[in-house]
């Protein structure tokens, strides 16, 4: 049998007959057989970082109950909208049979991970491998899914909440395209043509939710780090500006502008990898009405090997989503000015 070592137990290797490793897994990098067992290593592991996650703050989870335990699709009925008429004395009375758009929200996406720790590994190493590796599945299922949600959620805006003519009823709000964004600097715009400051976009993303009649309470907005940055150099770093007791650059919360929740996120769409411009990023606002998520299997589980002597590591999340008013949801394309 040949094998492989690294200064530890022999790691079985490529020429193990019969293969040691199924088909599609791949020896780890570099090889954990030494990685984690105490000979001079340090039993501190470097501190992890994690993108920020805003998806639980963002969607509601009205229909996940429905689907919990049986059934991959959520047959969703929406309002129906009632036509008010005149009344005429000794008129005939016009009968109308209300109808509503009929929403589908469906179960049909799926992440995993799959891992094993030998046991040679588990009883020679100084750390709980097992528990690490799983906190660290965790937030990485949450980093995947919520980049991949706030992709889709990309040009799903209702077409008065979004573009160049935005706003239902005046259609002059300029919220930006793809190739014509808008140039966002923190403050004195007069002084740069064609530069827009951060609060004005914000109060813009405001006023197109308000001509939609969306609800002031629970209203949010997701911003780029670097347009932040642009917050704390607004004018609302005056703390007589936002009612707070202290600035926004003494407290380092952004807290809420123009009724809005504010969130940062790094896992945004931006540049040409989202289809948008090299150099721009969407901005989103709305309410928790708009977005809809559902997670129907989330399991982390423990077995032992049948291919090895070692244990397995494996989690599953299934979940959908669906945006469901467009009427509350808003987009900004925007670059740094």
């Amino acid at each position: 049998m040949a094998y492989t070592t690294t200064g530890g137990f022999g790691l079985a290797g490529a020429g193990t007959t019969p293969a040691i490793f199924p088909t599609g897994s791949a020896t780890p990098n570099p090889a954990y057989a030494g990685t984690f067992i105490p000979v001079l290593w340090s039993t501190k592991l470097i501190e992890k970082f994690y993108a920020s996650t805003v998806l639980a703050a963002i969607s509601n989870t009205d229909y996940e109950g429905e689907i919990k335990n049986k059934g991959d699709t959520v047959v969703i009925r929406t309002k129906p909208t009632i036509t008010i008429k005149d009344y005429l004395a000794d008129g005939l009375l016009t009968v109308e049979r209300p109808s509503s758009n009929i929403i589908e929200l469906k179960i049909d996406k799926g992440k995993y991970f799959n891992l094993i720790l030998d046991d040679v590994m588990e009883i020679q190493a100084d750390l709980n491998m097992m528990n690490m590796w799983s906190d660290d599945a965790a937030q990485q299922f949450k980093i995947v899914v919520d980049t991949e949600v706030l992709k889709s959620l990309l040009g799903q805006a209702a077409t008065n909440n979004k573009g160049t003519l935005a706003g239902k009823v005046s259609q002059n709000v300029n919220l930006g395209v793809t190739g014509t964004p808008i140039a966002l600097v923190a403050r004195n715009p007069a002084a740069t043509a064609g530069k827009v400051e951060i609060v004005d976009l914000l109060v813009r993303l405001g006023q197109v939710l308000d001509e939609q009649n969306v609800p002031e309470q629970g209203r949010w907005v997701v911003l780029p780090a670097w347009i932040s940055s642009q917050i704390k150099m607004s004018e609302l770093r005056d703390a007589s500006l936002t009612g707070d007791a202290t600035s926004i650059l003494r407290n380092g919360r952004l807290g809420m502008v123009d009724r809005f929740t504010i969130y940062v996120s790094n896992l945004l769409p931006s540049g040409v990898a989202a289809g948008l411009a090299a150099g721009e990023s969407v901005i989103y606002a709305g309410t928790q009405h708009a977005l809809t998520f559902a997670s129907q299997i989330n399991n982390v589980e423990t077995l032992r090997s049948e291919m090895t002597f070692g244990q397995l590591l494996r989690g599953l999340q299934v979940y959908g989503y669906k945006v469901l008013d467009g009427t509350a949801l808003a987009q900004a394309i925007v670059t740094p000015g």
